[in-house]
């Protein structure tokens, strides 16, 4: 039983106390990590008057004990080395401190190395000392942790148990410093906006509320960073940039996370199809720098990145999917007629607009393996995004996708105040029949609009989507370190 184990590993605890051992030490500087090793072995033997010694400190991964001698793995961040202790070649508390570890102790060796007969490198110990006493046991004894629900949970269990989880936070983290080092070299300024607000606007989502008490107030966590970027537009700032958390009080799916990061670019004269070519030349970048190639594999398709990337039009892609043109929705009460007769839940409010979303959504959306720019939005759909001058029911607005999701959205930012301000109204409508992600008001933001805000293209990219792309994760919660979750039932 686990409390058996838990306590046999405090009476060791005790027992180090008593030998005058601290078992949670303080600093123990290293020389090396178990990768360095490696690299230079060959530059650390030499006379044994002269061999250099090394310092390692890292968690004990596999221990086996004969009598006099041991030997146990050794796992820093960069790797693992195999330690060697002799009782003969250490001072007898030392040695009866190594008898006292267990798997999962936390260690740091001072030695020199060696390479055994059948030809590991191995540090030789010729100092031990135990940095934090591990009173748990690791999961299912060290040689994996599957539980899926335990993994998210116990993230940090899961780092431990299983080392390729580690992968993808390393790619994670280095693809985040390329989209940063890309974009300061178009001459884009890096920003950060409020996290919270009077208002939450800037996407189609329900917002978390809560309450600010020194002001007396309700505060939305912000569902968006596109008004406040767009404000620094209307400011003088014409590139600007964020990469930020996310909150939407929405389901949880494997592409889905109510906590989630986004990417946010604005670029002041240009438009839609400039974010296009930034969008495939950004990701094409990232996936190069991180992976070597623009080509992907994700969950057995193999896909490339290279740019140019197709463009096809959001009502072509349903006429070829499903035969259905724009003309076949009708109006408004048709459309729900469509797609209700197509087996879609459609709300009472909807609009045509909404019901083509829809049926793309369904029938279209997964095939797009692309990568693919599925461009020109209805109207409604898009309340920020600027009218296409031959057909004003729609937007210049594109989505991108990349194994049948989407990555990325952007569109050619509307700077009419006057307009704005009447899609604000628009929404409020939709709103009042009940569509609870409709767009709020905001007169400050129109405000800045009549302040002017030159023709702008605008752009993000949710980047735990694409972090899932370059890790061949099939679950968002498997980039995000930390997952919500439902509490324990006690």
């Amino acid at each position: 039983m686990e409390q058996d184990v838990i306590s046999a590993r405090r009476e060791k605890l005790d027992k180090l106390r008593e030998l005058g051992f601290r078992p949670f030490g303080h600093r123990f500087p290293r020389t090396h990590t178990c990768q360095e090793v490696h690299a230079s072995f060959d530059q650390l033997q030499g006379p044994p008057a002269a061999v250099p010694q090394v310092a390692l400190a890292g968690r004990i991964m596999a221990l086996r004990s004969h009598g006099k001698a041991g030997f146990f793995d050794l796992v820093d961040q960069t790797g693992k080395l195999q330690v060697y202790v002799r009782q003969d070649r250490v001072d007898p508390q030392t040695f009866e401190a190594f008898s006292l570890s267990d798997l999962g102790d936390i260690v740091g060796v001072r030695g020199v190395v060696f390479r055994t007969r059948t030809g590991e490198d191995t540090l030789e110990a010729q100092t031990f000392e135990v940095l934090a006493k591990a009173l748990r046991p690791l999961p299912e004894k060290w040689h994996g942790l599957r539980d899926v629900d335990t993994r998210y949970r116990q993230r940090y269990l899961d780092l431990i148990a299983n080392p390729e989880v580690r992968r993808v936070f390393d790619v994670r983290s280095e693809a985040t410093r390329v989209m940063r080092e890309f974009l300061h070299g178009e001459g884009f300024t890096e920003v950060e906006t409020p996290v919270f607000g009077s208002l939450a606007g800037g996407a189609n989502a329900r917002p978390f509320v809560t309450h600010h008490n020194a002001q007396d107030m309700t505060v939305y966590l912000r569902i968006a960073t596109e008004l406040h970027l767009k404000r620094l537009v209307v400011g003088g700032f014409e590139k600007v940039f964020e990469i930020g958390r996310i909150f939407r009080n929405e389901g949880i799916s494997t592409r889905h996370n109510p906590e989630f990061t986004m990417l946010e670019l604005y670029q002041a004269y240009a438009d839609y199809t400039d974010m296009m070519d930034i969008t495939e030349r950004l990701i094409s970048h990232t996936a190069t720098a991180v992976l070597g190639s623009p080509r992907i594999t994700y969950q057995g398709t193999s896909v490339d990145l290279t740019p140019p990337w197709p463009r096809l039009s959001m009502v072509e892609a349903l006429r070829r999917h499903t035969g259905l043109g724009l003309e076949d929705l009708g109006d408004d009460a048709q459309a729900c007629e469509v797609g209700r007769a197509r087996g879609l839940d459609i709300p009472p409010h909807a609009t045509r607009g909404m019901v083509l979303d829809k049926l793309v959504g369904e029938f279209v959306e997964p095939h797009l393996v692309g990568p693919v720019f599925l461009v020109d939005y209805p109207l409604e759909l898009s309340p920020l995004a600027k009218r296409k001058p031959d057909n004003p029911e729609f937007v210049e607005r594109f989505e991108a996708f990349v194994c049948g999701g989407e990555v990325a959205n952007a569109f050619s930012e509307l700077n009419d105040p006057d307009d704005q301000r009447q899609r604000f109204l628009d929404q409020l409508a939709e709103k009042a029949k009940g569509n609870e992600e409709a767009h709020v008001m905001d007169d400050d933001y129109v405000n800045a609009l009549e302040h002017g805000l030159p023709p702008t293209g605008g752009l993000g990219i949710g980047l735990d989507r694409l972090f899932m792309l370059l890790t061949d994760s099939p679950c968002i919660r498997d980039v995000i370190l930390f997952p919500l979750l439902r509490p324990l039932k006690e």
